[in-house]
């Protein structure tokens, strides 16, 4: 019996380790200049122009009720195909981990459902890492 595994890319938002799945990543960058949006929601940080795209810069701590501390260093910009409307959209993250392999037996699935945009918690030896589904973060 064979055990299917994902690559994710892991991250971390305040103190906690999060996850998304490798393929709705397009490229990771440093955080540069935001330009602000006036009357955009309150996760929205603004826009950035990256390789020529308009990007909306996401704050998944506000998103997920993280308590922000310090700056964030890198942005994690999503394939415009995982975000509901087609628009380009980055993550603001603390700190790029690793790209690890998770094997399926090792995902249990999210207390709270999957509605919350959590896919699953990998189960490590010593900690847990919390699986985003960004496809349905962007939906909401």
């Amino acid at each position: 019996m064979s055990t299917t595994t994902s690559q994710v890319l892991e991250f971390a938002l305040g103190q906690e380790q999060y996850c998304v799945s490798i393929e709705h990543i397009t490229e990771i960058v440093d955080v540069g200049e935001v330009t602000n949006i006036p009357n955009a929601p309150p996760y929205v940080e603004g826009i950035m122009d990256l390789r020529g795209r308009t990007t909306a810069i996401v704050d998944p701590k506000s998103i997920f009720d993280i308590e922000k501390r310090g700056d964030p260093q890198r942005i994690v910009v999503f394939d415009p195909e995982v975000v509901a409307d087609g628009t380009a959209a980055g993550w603001l993250v603390d700190e790029v981990e690793q790209v690890s392999n998770v094997a399926d037996g090792s995902v249990d699935h999210s207390p709270a459902g999957q509605h919350d945009g959590v896919r699953g918690i990998v189960r490590r030896e010593d900690d847990f890492v919390i699986w985003i589904d960004p496809a349905v973060v962007h939906a909401q």
